[in-house]
């Protein structure tokens, strides 16, 4: 059997890249040939053990690439066609898929599902940092890539475009509403952009790096607040003549910004996470009204499935967003521990990588 080069998780703080053999093909896989893939903030606390996953699985769930090989089942698609899968890959069979919530796609065997089951990539399986990756339920995951559009342009699309346009599509968005976005990341900026195309009248986007704050106006951002030099609460609170937002979007995952964002929220208003956890949250007493201010908190876990991830790449293709200028750094696979080192120290100015075995 074959050989890959994958990245491999070997325990907390330690990635390696191995060979391992290239996956055998189901009947309803496809493996794909990875052209490119990146790294996501969701790795990085994989590495550093903040989420658990098995010694020796190949990480990373963000595959842009060439079909190499399709199973027998998998109709519609064909050997050497471009395409990509979503981070999340459902089955469509499971409970929490038929009702309505196939990123929960967890495998029933009577027993429930594993929350976040969906999510399968770098996960449960093997996943994208690699030559090679394996595709399941492909009928159901895999989305064709026009030929105008690059690698670069549709990488945001398995994963980071379609969580932060989870975020406000779960924020319930109208137009003309007030929205404030907390963190100004990756995520954080196509949260941003999702409220725009959402119809939002004004967006208030907050970060500490002022590059950042320059992307979030292309993005769509009305007014960018740097939290190193301003009361983010009071300021927001200012603008809105005291009211609140209607909806505001928290897309880091800290204590902070998750508090900020509910104390920004007027009575009824929505408050969207995004961010993934690493410690137990807290909520105050006085920003949640004692329960009695009829907010609603919301989560989501980024959707997959071929039929989203064509829908993102309509909004690229039509050229309503641009997303390639994400794409800060380019490793090739070779180089992936470097890689980890930069992103995961958010330095020279990186948003995302670029990785091309």
């Amino acid at each position: 059997m074959a050989n890959m080069r994958a990245t491999v998780f070997l325990g907390p703080g330690k990635i390696a890249l191995q060979e391992k053999p290239i996956p055998e093909v189901g009947p309803g896989d496809a493996l794909l040939r990875v052209t490119t893939t990146t790294i996501c903030g969701t790795d990085v606390h994989i590495l550093k053990g903040e989420y658990p996953v098995a010694h020796g699985l190949t990480i990373g769930h963000e595959p842009v690439g060439v079909i190499e090989k399709l199973g027998r089942e998998v109709k519609g698609y064909q050997e050497g066609q471009r395409v990509l899968a979503g981070a999340i890959c459902p089955s469509f069979h499971s409970y929490a898929c038929q009702d309505g919530v196939p990123s929960q796609d967890g495998q029933c065997h009577g027993h429930g599902y594993k929350p976040m089951g969906g999510w399968r990539f770098g996960n449960t399986i093997d996943g994208a940092q690699a030559e090679y990756v394996l595709v399941p339920d492909a009928q159901a995951n895999l989305a064709p890539i026009p030929d105008g559009l690059s690698d670069e342009q549709v990488l945001m699309c398995p994963d980071i475009m379609s969580t932060g346009f989870a975020g406000a599509e779960r924020a319930d968005i109208k137009i003309g509403d007030i929205v404030a976005v907390f963190a100004q990341g990756p995520i954080g900026l196509c949260a941003t952009a999702g409220a725009r195309l959402r119809g939002a009248g004004l967006i208030i986007v907050v970060d500490g790096l002022d590059e950042r704050l320059a992307i979030a106006r292309k993005m769509g951002a009305d007014v960018t607040l740097n939290f190193r030099q301003v009361d983010v609460v009071s300021e927001i609170l200012r603008l809105t003549g005291g009211r609140g937002v209607d909806a505001s979007i928290e897309a880091l995952g800290t204590q902070g910004t998750f508090e900020a964002a509910l104390r920004v929220l007027k009575p009824g208003g929505t408050l969207s996470s995004l961010g993934v956890y690493s410690s137990d949250l807290r909520i105050p007493l006085d920003a949640f009204h004692a329960g009695l201010g009829d907010n609603r908190i919301v989560t989501s876990l980024c959707p997959g499935g071929k039929e989203r991830m064509r829908r993102l790449i309509q909004v690229l293709e039509s050229g309503r967003l641009d997303l390639g200028p994400l794409v800060t750094h380019r490793y090739p696979l070779a180089d992936i521990v470097e890689a980890y080192e930069l992103f995961g120290s958010q330095r020279d100015g990186v948003l995302k990588v670029a990785i091309t075995p």
